[in-house]
């Protein structure tokens, strides 16, 4: 809800020496210009890596094994789950993991001691795990895998880029996993492909219209799939912390001493991340 900087500060900046933000977006409050005139900018770096790594490998866990599937059996009076539900194991299991910034590298940790055959999309990452298998394109990584979790930021190189023709390349009952920025998906297509039973998903995070709560409608037929998890962009936020600073405020608060101190700033905006950033 912060105002945005006025772009004319960069070039008249009086007394601003620095601008640290405690949140990860910076673009719809720090004008690019300030960035160029080389005033420090700082975010909160790889604070929230943890929380949504583990939202994100909640969210595979879950759909994988049909959490919902067995719940509503209970629910309804069954006991043994149907004859057609759909499960899995990790063991094994082919997962394509899109963008492995500090979110990505968070997941991979968590994820690998289970036991899938792990393949990275991300021409920006010069080194993976040894495990890991580098995917050449987008088009490999759906191709070869039965699973895909997105955590690639949002920006002109990305937005839209899991297209319809990508997820055709996923097999029947391949899953894709969300907890990134709607917009790098098309959503459309997506939904075309969840009606038809097709494939599963589980998202947190869906293409959003500004000013627009839910991003949803209460009587859209996706509330209702049963192959589709949604989690209205909450799986990650942690529950009030009244006696304790969240990773984020502690960060902030480092930074801002750093400052004063004279010190190295951690996660300092240039123009490249800037560019690459939500």
């Amino acid at each position: 809800g912060a105002a945005p900087a006025p772009p004319q500060i960069a070039a008249d900046p009086g007394s601003l020496r620095y601008v640290c933000s405690v949140t990860g977006s910076v673009r719809r409050t720090v004008p690019v210009e300030i960035i160029d005139a080389g005033i420090p900018v700082t975010n909160w770096g790889d604070a929230p890596a943890g929380r949504v790594a583990e939202g994100a490998l909640t969210l595979l866990l879950a759909v994988l094994k049909d959490l919902p599937g067995r719940m509503r059996t209970i629910r309804e009076g069954g006991w043994a789950p149907p004859a057609g539900l759909v499960s899995g194991l990790m063991e094994g299991l082919e997962v394509g993991v899109y963008g492995c910034g500090a979110i990505g590298r968070r997941f991979l940790n968590m994820l690998l001691p289970l036991g899938p055959s792990v393949r990275v999309f991300d021409p920006y990452a010069p080194e993976l795990p040894e495990s890991v298998k580098r995917a050449g394109s987008l088009e490999e990584l759906f191709r070869e895998c039965e699973a895909v979790v997105i955590h690639a930021g949002l920006n002109n190189g990305t937005r839209g880029t899991v297209t319809a023709e990508l997820m055709a390349m996923l097999p029947d009952d391949g899953m894709l996993i969300n907890t990134a920025r709607g917009e790098i998906v098309d959503q459309d297509a997506l939904f075309r492909e969840l009606e038809s039973g097709r494939l599963r998903a589980g998202l947190d995070v869906l293409c959003e219209e500004p000013g627009v709560s839910p991003a949803l409608p209460a009587d859209h037929p996706a509330r209702k799939w049963p192959n589709l998890i949604l989690t209205a962009h909450s799986l990650s936020k942690p529950y009030p912390a009244s006696k304790r600073l969240l990773p984020m405020h502690r960060l902030c608060l480092e930074n801002v001493r750093a400052f004063v101190e004279g010190r190295p700033l951690r996660f300092l905006m240039d123009r490249t991340r800037y560019d690459r950033s939500t």
